[in-house]
């Protein structure tokens, strides 16, 4: 479908951008965080395309939703796979937090930031935290393209440890005790047989 829209910024306001794109105008839902990266004429937004049904009347609504980052996005479309949360309720979620504690909050299966979110009650943020974190990958910060050695090494050693069984939130807090124990840093080896020890 529209993997990208890249043009002019014509108006920007919370919760929407429309972007001319040699004369056309694309109308994006952007989050409140897309919504303050925001700046200058130029913008590239990455893109997701919904279409919803009424089964009622048998109209359908059509949105483009922008993300500044592919990490926005891709964590967009996890929460939109868990039942009960439309794709309004997942910029919301967006707006509400960052992609950094989002993650963190799926991967410890905190569902109180989700709680704090209007239009979510705790059935529903116990749901999205039992199926996301599962599904998560590592570190969607991949997405940004600026992962030092360090933490390049932290996510293979992951992987590694994920690859031999172990739950991939109780060798996350492992791995991190490890890494804190140790700031002058390890190299992947050593960060595996370490928290081997201590899982």
């Amino acid at each position: 479908m529209i993997a990208f829209v890249k043009g002019r910024l014509v108006e920007k306001k919370p919760g929407l951008a429309i972007v001319d794109c040699n004369g056309l105008g694309y109308e994006l839902r952007i989050s409140a965080k897309t919504y303050e990266s925001l700046e200058g004429e130029d913008c590239r937004l990455l893109t997701h395309y919904t279409v919803t049904l009424d089964v009622r009347s048998g109209s359908s609504h059509h949105q483009l939703f922008g993300f500044i980052h592919e990490t926005e996005r891709e964590l967009f479309r996890q929460l939109i796979t868990v039942s009960g949360v439309s794709a309004t309720l997942a910029m919301t979620i967006l707006s509400h937090m960052s992609t950094s504690q989002l993650e963190r909050a799926i991967l410890d299966r905190d569902d109180k930031l989700f709680k704090s979110v209007k239009g979510i009650g705790p059935k529903l943020a116990q749901r999205i935290v039992l199926e996301l974190a599962e599904k998560l990958v590592p570190s969607l910060d991949l997405g940004h393209g600026n992962m030092d050695s360090g933490n390049i090494a932290r996510q293979e050693a992951l992987a590694a440890l994920c690859s031999l069984g172990f739950d991939r939130v109780r060798a996350d807090r492992t791995l991190n005790a490890v890494i804190k124990e140790h700031p002058s840093g390890l190299d992947v080896e050593d960060m595996i047989k370490k928290s081997l020890k201590a899982l």
